[in-house]
């Protein structure tokens, strides 16, 4: 009994520990904001490497997930010979929730994991400590640029995302179903309100940007540095996010569309 407790208690005072070591990451990145002179044009390389190569996963599951929700929604609509609503249902799924929600499982994925394993790697080498002893913040340098360009990417990402879902959503009510292609795009633009679907997809996928981020870095700083220490700290990273983007997809969920 007392070998558990003294388990249990170690094991609760390192999580707590390891949510210190990532709230003082975290506060190091925030307040660290890339300088124009300096760390932009790395901030400008993390925006290409983490939004911009993320681009064709992004668009390839964005088209059909697009074109299975369509299908879907065509064949239930279709019962009740209301498939001329196709547009209004696939727009209100993808905004509200689908379209910032995938976007971000993609973007851990992705982007995070890699982040999570190119950190742990710097830290192995002991790159960091090199800058440290070069009186180089690796804050400043190493984990502001890369939080700051996610911040960035996931929300363009999201759009991105929502529109060429829109695309495949066409491509199988209009050129295969036979839906009026006027039909189509104007019941999606009078349902479809800038405040309460666009905005809020946008606030959704920052929020989300904000803690795939942090425990994509904080993983990577707090990974044992080797092969098998960076391996559990990706893989860490992947599940922990997921979670966190699926439970948080709920409680704003309720926030916005709760009444």
């Amino acid at each position: 009994m007392n070998t558990y407790l003294e388990y249990l208690g170690r094991k609760t005072l390192n999580r707590f520990a390891e949510l210190g070591r990532a709230a003082r990451m975290l506060f190091g990145a925030v307040v660290a904001i890339p300088k124009l002179d300096k760390s932009f044009p790395l901030f400008v390389r993390q925006v290409y490497k983490i939004g911009f190569q993320s681009l064709l996963i992004i668009c390839i599951s964005g088209v059909f997930v697009g074109m299975v929700l369509a299908l879907q929604a065509y064949i239930v609509l279709v019962r009740f010979s209301a498939e001329e609503t196709l547009g209004t249902m696939v727009a209100l799924s993808l905004f509200r929730e689908l379209g910032p929600t995938v976007t971000a499982l993609l973007f851990a994925g992705r982007a995070g994991s890699a982040l999570t394993a190119e950190i742990g790697l710097m830290k192995a080498t002991e790159q960091l400590s090199s800058l440290e002893m070069m009186a180089i913040n690796p804050l400043r340098y190493v984990i502001a640029p890369r939080f700051w360009a996610g911040m960035i990417s996931l929300p363009i990402l999201t759009i991105v995302f929502v529109a060429v879902g829109l695309w495949g959503a066409q491509l199988v009510g209009v050129e295969w179903k036979g839906i009026d292609h006027g039909t189509y795009w104007s019941n999606l633009e009078s349902v479809i309100q800038w405040q309460q679907d666009v905005f809020n997809c946008i606030v959704k996928s920052v929020c989300f940007a904000f803690v795939i981020m942090w425990i994509a870095l904080a993983k990577g700083l707090d990974s044992h540095p080797n092969p098998e220490g960076i391996s559990k700290a990706t893989t860490s990273m992947v599940i922990l996010s997921s979670l966190t983007v699926l439970g948080l997809d709920f409680f704003l969920t309720v926030l916005m569309f709760g009444y």
